[in-house]
This record gives structure tokens, C-alpha cells and sequence, in this order.
């Protein structure tokens, strides 16, 4: 039996230097409290209003999504406990209590389909005429695309390490639909950023955007960046928080501002290619191209 005195000697953790510091993007994760008392206590500030989770939880600026999955993803608190915590407050719970069961799904199809984050579970998926697109794939990861709802979403989860769900579908929606670039690309970069990362919900997302997965949505549901944003993030709060040099634009401009009047630009002290950029592509045209590239492995 080796005795203690005998156990060879041990690391000073600040010798292994696990934190980062050039650049150090780890400052704004003080808002999570990793541990078991820290999930009860994120559950119990989310019992008090999930009451309007239905709703509630496709504006991304309002407190009103659990936050539960980094706790859930480590072990911190099981999936039952969350289950009950919640149940028989009306029907705000019972939808979110779906999300925990899709959860679990997202774990049942990793078992059928072990490579789900490497390989479409649709063969015609197979040979999509992805972009080889560096330069996009860096915009996005930035949060430099020019388009505000988009930025503030990536930029949220470069400082954070996670993101709002409604959020989370659209940036996946522009990087797969709007640049074409694979979908693996997201997904791996997704699980290098996220605290909840988790392979099977994460997996299950990218390819449940790219219409690609196991009851996924259509590839051509392409979500509308502008549209998305003015219809979940009217006044501009979550915006004017993760994009703070657009900050200052009127909530009718905070959408997309290559639409603004020169004079509220100026007001607001935003110059498009100078403070932040043009749209990396547009819109009607990164539709039609998707669309385009869709209707090549159908034909």
C-alpha cells in the first residue's frame, strides 16, 4: 500500500497553465457558477418564470430561457430532477419540458448514429456543393458578417461560451444556407465555444438546419437575418448589448443598417467598412444561390 508521505509530488495548478491569455476570452465567463448548488440555484431562479417560457423563450433578450444545459451537459443536476422541478406550472413548463425530452432524443440517435457530427444522416446530403470559403468562415466566427443579429449572437458566445436557442438557428442558418459553408464547420466550432457543448444536441442542431439529419427541418426553410431580428429583437436590446458600436442606431435601423439614411448613421456614430462592416452577402442573393445548390443533389 503506498502511504502518503510516499505519493510522488504533485503540480501547482498555475504550472499547467489552463487559462488563456493571449487572447484571454475567458472574462466573461463569471456567469455561470459551475457545481451542484449552482445548477439547484440556476433551476430555481428559472422555476420563477417559466410560467412564460412558451413565449418568452424566442426573444433573446429577455431572461427567460433556463440556462440549464451546461449543468445538465456535466452532470451537475439530472434531467429527472429538472423534469419535476417545473411540472404543473401551466404551459410554459410543459414546452420546455419537450426541450428535455429532445435532450434525451438527441442522446437515443447518437447511439443509432455514432459519426452524426461527421456524416449526414441523408446520403443526398452526401455531395452538396459546399463553399471553400476562409474569409466568411473567420466573418462569422467574429461576429463580423454586417449583419447585427447574427454578430451579436457569435460575439455572445465567443465571451460567454453560449447562446440563446432562437439565436443559435439563425447563425447556424446563415453559415449553412446564406456563405454554404459545411455545416461540420459550425458544429466544430460550436463545440469548441460552447460550455454545453454536448455531441448528440449539438450534432442533431447543425444537421437539423441543414435539413440533413434525422427529422430535420427543410433545407430550404432559410431563416431571414433581418427579418429574424426585427421580429424577436424589436427595440434592439440584444443587439445594442453583444454589438455595442451599433449601439446608439433608433430600434428602426438597428436591423440592418446599409439601410440607414447617411445622417442616422452619422448620428449614431456608425461607418459601415470602418466601425462595422457591410453584409458579407445579401440576402435575396445568398437565398437564391442556396437554393440553387439545394436543387443540384435533388435533381
Amino acid at each position: 500500500m503506498i502511504r502518503f508521505a510516499d505519493a510522488p509530488d504533485g503540480d501547482a495548478l498555475d504550472d499547467w497553465k489552463l487559462l488563456p491569455t493571449d487572447p484571454d476570452w475567458s472574462n466573461g465567463f463569471d456567469v455561470w457558477t459551475p457545481g451542484e448548488a449552482g445548477a439547484h440555484a440556476a433551476l430555481a431562479t428559472f422555476a420563477d418564470v417559466a410560467a412564460e417560457y412558451d413565449d418568452g423563450r424566442n426573444f433573446p433578450a429577455k431572461p427567460l430561457t433556463s440556462r440549464m444545459s451546461p449543468h445538465l451537459h456535466h452532470g451537475e443536476i439530472g434531467p429527472a430532477q429538472v423534469w419535476h422541478a417545473v411540472a404543473g406550472r401551466g404551459a410554459g413548463p410543459e414546452s420546455y419540458r419537450r426541450e428535455i425530452g429532445w435532450r434525451d432524443f438527441g442522446i437515443n440517435i447518437v447511439r443509432q448514429f455514432p459519426d452524426l457530427g461527421d456524416a449526414p444522416n441523408r446520403p443526398a446530403f452526401d455531395s452538396f456543393p459546399f463553399r471553400d470559403d476562409p474569409e466568411g468562415l473567420r466573418a462569422w466566427q467574429r461576429g463580423q458578417t454586417g449583419y447585427p443579429i447574427v454578430d451579436a449572437g457569435m460575439r455572445q458566445l465567443w465571451t460567454i461560451g453560449w447562446m440563446h436557442n432562437r439565436v443559435r438557428m439563425i447563425v447556424a442558418s446563415f453559415l449553412t444556407k446564406h456563405l454554404l459553408i459545411d455545416w461540420r464547420s459550425g458544429e466544430r466550432w460550436f463545440w469548441d465555444c460552447l460550455v454545453d457543448a454536448d455531441y448528440g444536441n449539438n450534432s442533431l442542431g447543425w444537421q437539423w438546419i441543414m435539413g440533413s439529419g434525422v427529422d430535420s427541418s427543410p433545407f430550404n426553410r432559410i431563416f431571414t437575418p433581418v427579418g429574424q431580428s426585427a421580429q424577436f429583437d424589436g427595440a434592439g436590446a440584444y443587439i445594442r448589448e453583444w454589438v455595442p458600436e451599433l449601439a446608439k442606431l433608433p430600434a428602426d435601423a438597428i436591423h440592418a443598417p446599409w439601410e440607414a439614411t447617411p445622417i442616422v448613421l452619422k448620428a449614431a456614430g456608425v461607418a459601415l467598412g470602418t466601425t462595422y462592416p457591410h453584409p458579407i452577402v445579401g440576402h435575396a442573393e445568398a437565398r437564391a444561390r442556396a437554393l440553387g445548390a439545394y436543387a443540384s443533389i435533388r435533381a
